[in-house]
């Protein structure tokens, strides 16, 4: 749990920690090589201790320093992905495109993560049975054998990411071209073919519509021996926001602003300042914030639904009525009943939230029901009179590297307890 004494403005600089969604996937393709891979910048965060444990599991081996990771997976001789791991993090399912262009087999169970309502892998099946993938279930596994897979033409039904990152795993290897089309293009995804690419494969098109992949034998494929993980924006959208709540002024350093300009325009939107140069941004406030008409999470470059938690947060505090709906994922507002806890004005209809800004929040007894919703309780925990305790760290330390101890370094009151 989280103790958090709220009333302090944050003030000072902080460096934004690698990205937890470009890692995972760029962890996952380092089974194609069989080789010894560095990758730098990789957070500290719980979903990559998963990750870990799943590829040490399959028989790669890892020496972990700091933030870089050297993965050497030439011993790979498992295509099991133990189900105990796999119900704790959701985007394990990657390893399966990987495992196919390795092995032409792999073995999972339907993955876990966040409460934050269905988020089925049909996209992920549909496109895979295209490139040749025989899939077969049974109790409570999901078989996948191909002999060799095959280049194929694909589209997405939706822009997913995990979809978008499993097939451009699979197409690595495969045999012929991939095209895969209605792509996502979230940055995370450019970041995975770059280090694609670095490895020896042959990828165009990520952050477009369409990705073209040819195919190649894993003879092929070299080793990466120094790839450095892209800035994490949710994390950077977060303490921006943490600053916000609190009316401070802080800057971050390491990060992408372009990657960023989503979240900015609604900052900005509300009334923050916000000034970014050479691989910085800076924020603070000089007149009171105002509400949001309209806010809706959309896929990139739209507002990321990773930072509506924090966002509706933020709102809370602000003057005037906002309308903010989630397009993304359906049960995404499980934090809304827990900052209500604390005395925000937030009513709920489908997929919409209506939040009417009140003039304080109250500390109080909340919960985090999954890793963005943590994020925001703290964040309102920091604005809030009084006493704050957040129940659910665990959920927190899948994406956040030491959020308590960056929060900290501003100037904020927060201990955490096991």
């Amino acid at each position: 749990m989280y103790i958090i004494q709220g009333g302090e403005t944050l003030s000072g600089r902080i460096k934004v920690q690698g990205s937890k969604n470009s890692s995972l996937p760029i962890l996952a393709a380092t089974i194609l090589n069989g080789k010894k891979n560095t990758i730098r910048d990789v957070p500290k965060i719980r979903d990559i201790e998963v990750m870990n444990k799943i590829l040490s599991h399959l028989g790669t081996n890892i020496v972990i320093k700091d933030n870089v990771i050297e993965i050497d997976s030439k011993n790979v001789n498992s295509f099991d992905v133990p189900e105990q791991l796999m119900r704790e993090m959701r985007s394990s399912i990657v390893l399966m495109g990987a495992l196919l262009g390795r092995f032409g087999r792999a073995r999972v169970s339907y993955p876990g993560g966040c409460e934050i309502g269905p988020r089925p892998i049909d996209l992920h099946l549909k496109g895979l049975s295209l490139m040749g993938v025989n899939f077969s279930e049974g109790h409570g596994f999901l078989y996948a054998k191909t002999n060799r897979l095959k280049g194929a033409d694909i589209h997405l039904d939706f822009p997913s990411v995990g979809a978008t990152e499993n097939l451009m795993l699979a197409g690595v290897l495969a045999k012929g071209s991939t095209i895969i089309r209605n792509v996502a293009k979230e940055p995370e995804i450019v970041d995975l073919q770059n280090f694609l690419n670095r490895m020896g494969a042959h990828i165009k098109g990520a952050g477009t519509d369409t990705i073209k992949i040819e195919g190649c034998q894993i003879q092929d494929l070299k080793p990466v021996d120094d790839y450095t993980i892209i800035p994490d924006r949710i994390a950077a959208g977060t303490y921006l926001a943490a600053a916000a709540i609190t009316r401070g002024h802080i800057v971050l350093t390491n990060v992408i602003t372009e990657h960023l300009e989503p979240i900015l325009a609604k900052l900005r939107e509300i009334g923050c300042v916000i000034n970014s140069r050479n691989g910085e941004i800076e924020l603070y406030e000089d007149e009171p914030l105002v509400s949001l008409d309209s806010l809706r999470t959309l896929p990139y470059p739209g507002f990321p639904t990773d930072m509506q938690a924090p966002m509706m947060a933020l709102l809370s505090t602000v003057e005037g009525t906002s309308i903010l709906t989630e397009t993304i994922f359906e049960n995404r507002f499980k934090h809304a009943q827990e900052l209500r806890r604390m005395g925000a004005n937030i009513s709920i209809n489908g997929n919409t939230a209506i939040i009417k800004g009140v003039k304080k929040l109250t500390g109080a007894i909340v919960e985090a029901k999954d890793l963005r919703a943590g994020a925001a309780l703290i964040l309102a925990a920091l604005a809030a009179e009084g006493e704050t305790v957040v129940e659910g760290a665990c959920h927190v330390e899948r994406g956040y590297e030491n959020i308590e101890g960056n929060l900290t370094a501003l100037g904020a009151k927060v201990i955490k307890k096991y």
